[in-house]
This record gives structure tokens, sequence and C-alpha cells, in this order.
């Protein structure tokens, strides 16, 4: 993860994903990566419990488009503090992305349920629906 950038969840040194140095610095503290099954539910709690809404980016750090989609997923984090970011590794959160069919894939959670989602590569198309539901 570059310096500054925080994750409410584990140390993310050395792997692949949100780790990538080159990825903007995220200045509310609303950027998390999930590491596994339980924190990616305890994320998601969290945002349930805050009212917020929660913005996830199912990934693969072999994913081409999810890396071409990281930077501009990191800079909306930094447009929309009051949501929550959830990067989702899915090779590591099997249990809970197994309905996920392609990569990326974003999904916006709002009191826990899921309100929206849409797939691939669509940097405007994020940011639209970012400011859509936030």
């Amino acid at each position: 993860m570059g310096e500054g950038t925080e994750s409410s969840s584990s140390s993310m040194g050395g792997e692949k994903g949100l780790e990538d140095s080159s990825l903007p610095v995220n200045f509310h503290g609303n950027l998390a990566s999930a590491h596994n099954d339980d924190e990616l539910l305890n994320l998601l709690q969290q945002a349930k419990a805050s009212k917020r809404t929660a913005v996830v980016n199912y990934g693969a750090p072999w994913c081409h488009a999810c890396r071409k989609m990281l930077p501009t997923f990191c800079n909306l984090s930094n447009d929309h503090a009051d949501a929550l970011f959830i990067y989702a590794d899915v090779d590591k959160c099997a249990e809970t992305t197994q309905d996920v069919r392609y990569t990326p894939t974003f999904r916006f959670y709002r009191d826990g349920d899921k309100v929206d989602e849409f797939y691939g590569a669509g940097p405007q198309r994020l940011r639209d629906r970012v400011w859509l539901h936030t």
C-alpha cells in the first residue's frame, strides 16, 4: 500500500491489489482491503453499523482490468469521505465471493443491503455510480 494509506483490517505489505505503491494516498482512512472472508464480512458490518454506504471492488491481482481500475477506486475514496471503500480479493475471499462472475465487479451496499452492481473497467461509470450512491 502506498505511504500514508490506511487499512482498518490488517497490514498489507508485500501483497498485490491495494498494496501497489503507485496508488494514491487515502486521506480519510476509509479505504480497506479484505484479505479473507471474515475481514470482508467485518468491514461490511462496520459500514452497516455506522450507516455508511459501502463500495466494494471485487478484484484479483492477476486481472488487468482490476489493476486499471484501482487508481480510480482509490481516488474516489478521497472524494467521498462518508463512504467505506473495500477492495476484496476474490481468491482470498472465496466463500463470500462465490457469486462474483467477473472481475472487477463493483457492488454498493446501503444499510447492509446490496443496492447496485456492475462489472468491468469503466472509470467514468464507477465515478457516476459512486456519486449516485453517496
